[in-house]
Formats: structure tokens, sequence, C-alpha cells
């Protein structure tokens, strides 16, 4: 029920303001209802009619967006589409006075300058990137910038204790310590604890941005239990994912926006939500194969081969990490590695990519036949290996970079500099020719890679490598964050890059994806080879197969 003031305020307009304080408060209520003054909306949110421009860039070209009270809303799109873009209008991120429209919440045009203004109505923003600080507690960190203060206006240790224990219960972290460092946790336990962080500002509405990218199956079914609870609780969600399967199975409705337009919204229970739907809902067409068909490729001998690969953890000289690893991979072949988190996969990526991950490591590898020595990355490059890590904003870009130094930084020494000179011209022709090459959508090879969609700067990092003229590429998490038809545009580049003879490698924690874009794979776990698959028999019950027999095996049951 809304507040009395509303009611008087209906009252005044029927009666008068000078005979309203003898109205008696039925009639007040019923000149309300008759006004429709103080009629709590369907909606917690209304965006009408948003224009934000970049440099003259239209981003978001007249989207609208309501969301009713209570549910979970999913916003989906293309990388670029302006999703993100869209929520930092409505959180203050982008503040009033630099888009056109208006933002309605609880009835109400709001006008926020920045994210407290938002924060302070309710509205709270989780963004891909956590914002945690590594070496506080997690109390200190549910609370951060939201100080549990005493009447003298210093912190309250003991409270913050309490209340940050009550906030990780209702995110089901009850039995978690609030005193560990945050950084002791797995990233799943982090997304949770931005939640609880969210909880303890009165949320209302709460925004996740790309929640799950960073994690597997577990916690990503275990975060999305969360959100159903949370909308038990009468929290509204606003969740942005490229997983359509997690958007099918917790959504409440799904708008779609395409190229910053809003093109439909479609209902749980109204309308077909389905994948395939929402897929061509956001491409603008149906995708009747998520994966391109690799044609006219000739499998020739083998160019990369690693044999009793050892590496033990980087701060602990006991600790194996990776046990006699061997895999080789011919000219023209994707292989894949599969495994749950925590297998080692990436570990073995970097341990190979010039000894960038853990120490005492031993074993052989050979490229085209010839054992090389790779203790550092320049090494590495000089044998033609390149390594896409998976943290593309840590080890693959310079955010503040323009798209042609990104491009042209890996390959400088090699191919665009001579005694020690930079031939300009040569960086410029090379970056245009794969901005076009691999799609990469930007105004210029001048516009600085941070203000790229998370699709954009995958590419530039492919193009990045690809420019170094590896023989051998290893993509680590290749997909992860970007939208179908982005993913789709990488697995064309995986298949030319197979058709030129290269061998590739793809680690994903998707295993659909490994079974659509790979010739042969291995599965590994706990730091071992648990099994080679070939693509004929290639599935996800196989992959599981190998990892529990593994686990059976190293229990002495088998």
């Amino acid at each position: 029920m809304s507040s009395p003031s509303l009611y008087l305020k209906g009252c005044s307009v029927k009666y008068g303001k000078k005979n309203c304080a003898a109205i008696l408060w039925p009639q007040a209520v019923e000149a309300a209802v008759e006004k429709g003054v103080g009629k709590m909306s369907d909606y917690i949110l209304e965006m009408n009619h948003i224009v934000k421009e970049f440099s003259g860039v239209r981003a978001l070209d007249d989207v609208n967006l309501k969301v009713r009270r209570g549910e979970i809303h999913a916003l989906c799109g293309e990388n670029g589409a302006g999703k993100s873009t869209l929520m930092n209008v409505l959180s203050g991120v982008w503040p009033h006075g630099t888009y056109s429209g208006d933002v309605v919440y609880n009835g109400e045009v709001c006008k926020f300058h920045n994210l407290k203004d938002s924060e302070a109505k309710g509205i709270v923003i989780i963004h891909q990137e956590l914002a945690l600080s590594p070496l506080l507690s997690v109390a200190e960190n549910v609370f951060l910038g939201n100080e549990q203060l005493s009447m003298k206006g210093v912190i309250d240790w003991t409270k913050t204790r309490q209340r940050a224990q009550e906030m990780l219960a209702r995110v089901g972290l009850e039995n978690e310590n609030v005193n560990v460092p945050v950084n002791s946790l797995g990233v799943g336990k982090q997304q949770l604890i931005e939640i609880a962080k969210a909880m303890a500002k009165k949320v209302e509405l709460l925004i996740l941005d790309e929640p799950t990218a960073a994690l597997n199956d577990e916690e990503s079914k275990k975060l999305l239990d969360i959100m159903l609870e949370l909308k038990k609780q009468g929290i509204t969600c606003i969740i942005i994912s490229h997983k359509l399967n997690e958007i099918e199975y917790v959504s409440d409705a799904v708008t779609i926006i395409r190229d910053g337009k809003t093109i439909e919204t479609l209902i749980k229970g109204k309308d077909d939500m389905s994948e395939d739907r929402v897929i061509k809902g956001m491409v603008g067409r149906e995708m009747t194969n998520r994966y391109p068909v690799r044609e006219g490729v000739k499998i020739g001998d083998t160019i990369f081969e690693v044999k009793n690969w050892n590496v033990y953890h980087p701060d602990d000289p006991e600790r194996q990490i990776l046990k006699d690893i061997n895999i080789s991979v011919k000219a023209g072949e994707v292989v894949g590695l599969a495994g749950l988190m925590g297998a080692g996969r990436t570990e073995f990526a970097m341990s190979i990519f010039g000894h960038s991950y853990g120490q005492k490591i031993s074993g052989t590898v050979k490229i085209n036949g010839k054992e090389v020595e790779m203790k550092n990355v320049k090494q590495a490059i000089d044998s033609k290996l390149a390594y896409v890590s998976e943290d593309r904003k840590v080890y693959g870009l310079n955010l503040i970079a323009e798209i042609k130094e990104n491009m042209a930084i890996a390959a400088r020494p090699k191919f665009f500099s001579k005694h020690g000179i930079i031939n300009g011209n040569d960086e410029i022709v090379a970056a245009e020719e794969y901005k076009k090459r691999i799609n990469v959508k930007a105004t210029s090879i001048e516009q600085v890679v941070g203000a790229l969609s998370g699709g954009n700067q995958q590419k530039v990092v492919l193009a990045k490598w690809m420019l170094t003229q590896p023989d051998v590429l290893i993509l680590d998490e290749p997909t992860r964050g970007i939208d179908v038809g982005a993913k789709y545009e990488i697995y064309c580049v995986i298949n030319d890059l197979a058709k030129a003879g290269k061998a590739v490698i793809v680690i994903s924690s998707e295993m659909p994806e490994i079974i659509g874009t790979c010739d042969r794979t291995y599965v590994l776990n706990e730091g071992q080879i648990a099994g080679e698959l070939n693509h004929d028999e290639l599935t996800q019950e196989k992959i599981m197969q190998c990892i529990m027999a593994h686990n059976r095996k190293g229990d002495g049951n088998e």
C-alpha cells in the first residue's frame, strides 16, 4: 500500500487543500483511487526512449525497457549491442545529462549522477569484474563503502562481523569464515559475496552483469538458485548473460537488444523463450548450426609434441600440479583439453608458454620435430608458439592502448621493426587487414581497446597472436563471456587456422564447445591425462566417464 501522503495528495486534487484536512481517511483513499494517485505500478522500472552517444556514435538508440516488480528479467544481445551501457545509464555510471530519455523507478523519474544516488534508491549493480578488495577480509568486503559505525563514528567490528554473517547466510554461505581474506576463496564464492554486499545495501533491484562467466556449471547453478531465492524475498533482478540455457532456467522475461535498439521482450508462459528463439532475436536470423563445418582441411604430420611434462606449484615446491602429461597435435588438427575446474588445463598451457606458471618444470616440447627450449615468453614466441589467455583483460590486452598497438605488440620485434626502429606504416596495414579479416567492430584501429565489447576484445587478442605467424596456437577459453554470434565468428577463425595447417589447442569449460570444434580431445583430471577421445566418440557422457574412471583409479578402487 502506498503512503498516506500520496493518498492525501489525491484528496487535495479532488477537494482542494483547504478542506483536505477535514476529510476522513476512507474518503481520502476513495478520492486517491478515483484519481489513480498512489496506485502502485506493476513495473518497478521503466526506461523510456534512452539515447546514449559516444563520440557521435549511438550506443543506445531509443531503447525501452520495462521490468515488473519481483521478477527476474534477462537482458540479451550480442557483444556491443548496448546491454552494459543501458545498465550503466540506469545505475548512474553514465550520469543524467549524458543521455536523453527517462529512467522511471518506483513511479518516480530519477536523475542519478553517480552510483551512490542509485544505491540510495535500492538499485545495486554487480559488474562482471568483481569489485572486491582481495587482501581485506570477507566481512570488510561485505561492508566496503557501507561501513557499520558506532555512535562515536568509528567502525563497530563486532557488528560488522555479525551482520556480515547474516548477509552471507542469505546467499547460502552461512558456514563461511568472515575473517579470512577474500582472495583465499574461489571465484564462485566471491561472486556470492558480491551479492551479499548488495544485500547489505538494502537492495530492491539487483543488476548482475555476466555473473556466471567465470564459474563452472556447479557454481553457476548455485548462483542461479540464489537468484530464485532472492526473488522469493521480493527482490527484483536484471541479469545480463550469454549463457542462454541459464536465461531459460531462471528468467521470467527476456528483453533483446540488437545494435543499440530494443527488438522485443519475451514473457515466460506467453512467448517462446527457448535458446533458438532468443538467438534469432539477438542475431536477426536463425542459427541452424552454432559450429561452422570445417571443410577442406588436410591433417598433416605431428608438429607439436609434449612428453613427460611435470610442473610444481609456484609457491609450494612439494606440491605437484601436473604429472607426466603427454600430448601431440598434427598440422590442421584442432585438439581439445577438457576437464573440470582445477584439472590443470590452464596451468599446463601457461607452463608450456615460456614457463609462465609453476616451478621445477621438466619434460620436453617438440615443434616441427625439433626440441625447443621455452624458458621465457620471448623464446616461446620465437619457437612459433602462441597462447591466448583465458583472462584477456589481465594477460591479453593493454586496455588503455588502441587496437593497432594491441595487435602489433607481440609481433613488433620480429615483423614490424628493424634495428630497433618501428615501422608504423606496416603496423597500420597489418592492423587494418586483421580488423577486416576477423570482423572487429570498431570505429577505427585507433579506438581504445577498453571501449570495445568483450567479443571484439577477444578478436583483438586473436589478431595479436595470429600476427606472430605461429605454427601452434593454444586458445584458453577463447569464447568466455561473449555472445553466440561472436562465438561463431571465432569458431570460423579457428577453422581458418586449421586450414592454414596450424596446430590448434582449444581449452574450454563448455563441453558442447569442445565437441563442436575439436577433432580429438584429451581429458585432464587432477593434473593428469585421464583419457583421449576421437571426434566420433566425443560426448559429454564420455568425458565425464573418463574423469570418474580416473578418480576411481586414484582412489585405488580400480
